[in-house]
């Protein structure tokens, strides 16, 4: 067993970014599987899709012990099982179910508490009763649909979306960057919010004849502020080193026309660590790995909590 002196804080990485989480939290993380513990209180770490506050190391003598010493915590529970996977399934078998129905978009997300356990060893357990997010390991799934829009990008907003609680309201006119062919656009109109969608190459017909739907055919970086006016979101999914999405983000920020923006940031190669953390040290912003993101990380920046920049 290995744990870092009291206190300290549980991450589970993104599956494959394992190494991408290691970097921000620093090398003297501990790491099991997937989870890396490091000494002190939570801290914002864009690559953990689950932040296990407070963990307690448990040692346990059985299987029955494991599972009994849960419940006097509390009745929701998710696995994490980086070794030891039949003694896990086990314990889990004595645990109450927990829901892994996928969610349909908009259903409000669980309100009840899960906790998240693992087994370091045999005989030692660790159990966080409270986690950043209310998803077994961080992973919202959805019940997909796979006739109307034109890609799974949409996927990602869904579950933007839902992990942040912030959407788009009815009446709202959106800036969506890099749009085709629709993915985005097809969810933020079904929002009921109004659509600028910008890309040079055309949006799918069913996307761009829907209402509310403006489809402009030109480079998404050309799009001035000064030119457009106010706008409530600014979205983008555009392929671009990170670098140049941050110089774009910062003229729009200063111009003070826009409300809201959710940005992916694709890296191409090696992870621009250093352009990330710019993104996360922006006022108002949050920074985040979501289940349906890749080599990429997602940024929601609100100017109604920070004022101008």
């Amino acid at each position: 067993m290995t744990v870092p002196p009291f206190p300290f804080t549980a991450y589970l990485a993104a599956e494959g970014f394992e190494d991408d989480l290691r970097h921000e939290l620093g090398i003297a993380a501990i790491q099991h599987g997937r989870l890396f513990l490091a000494e002190g209180a939570p801290r914002p770490a864009g690559w953990a899709q689950n932040i296990w506050f407070e963990p307690q190391v448990i040692a346990v003598e059985s299987i029955g012990e494991a599972a009994r010493a849960l419940k006097a915590i509390q009745r929701n529970w998710a696995a994490y099982a980086f070794h030891l996977h039949r003694r896990t399934s086990l314990v889990t078998e004595k645990l109450p179910p927990v829901s892994a129905k996928p969610l349909v978009f908009g259903q409000p997300v669980p309100t009840s508490p899960l906790g998240a356990w693992c087994f370091l060893d045999e005989k030692t357990v660790l159990a966080a009763a409270r986690c950043s997010s209310p998803f077994p390991n961080g992973e919202v799934q959805f019940v997909e649909d796979k006739v109307t829009p034109p890609n799974r990008a949409y996927l990602k907003l869904w579950d933007a979306f839902t992990v942040t609680g912030i959407a788009p309201k009815p009446g709202e006119l959106c800036l969506d960057l890099g749009a085709s062919p629709g993915g985005w656009t097809w969810v933020i109109q079904g929002l009921g919010a109004r659509v600028i969608s910008v890309d040079k190459a055309p949006l799918a017909p069913n996307i761009a004849s829907l209402p509310g739907v403006t489809a402009l055919q030109q480079s998404a970086f050309a799009v001035d502020p000064k030119e457009t006016g106010p706008v409530d979101w600014l979205f983008s999914d555009v392929i671009c080193y990170p670098s140049r999405l941050f110089t774009f983000v910062e003229r729009w920020r200063a111009s003070g026309m826009v409300g809201s923006m959710l940005c992916t940031l694709k890296f191409q190669g090696d992870t621009d660590h250093e352009t990330a953390a710019r993104f996360a040290a922006i006022p108002g912003s949050r920074l985040m790995h979501l289940a349906h993101n890749k080599h990429e990380l997602t940024w929601l920046w609100r100017r109604d909590e920070t004022g101008q920049p």
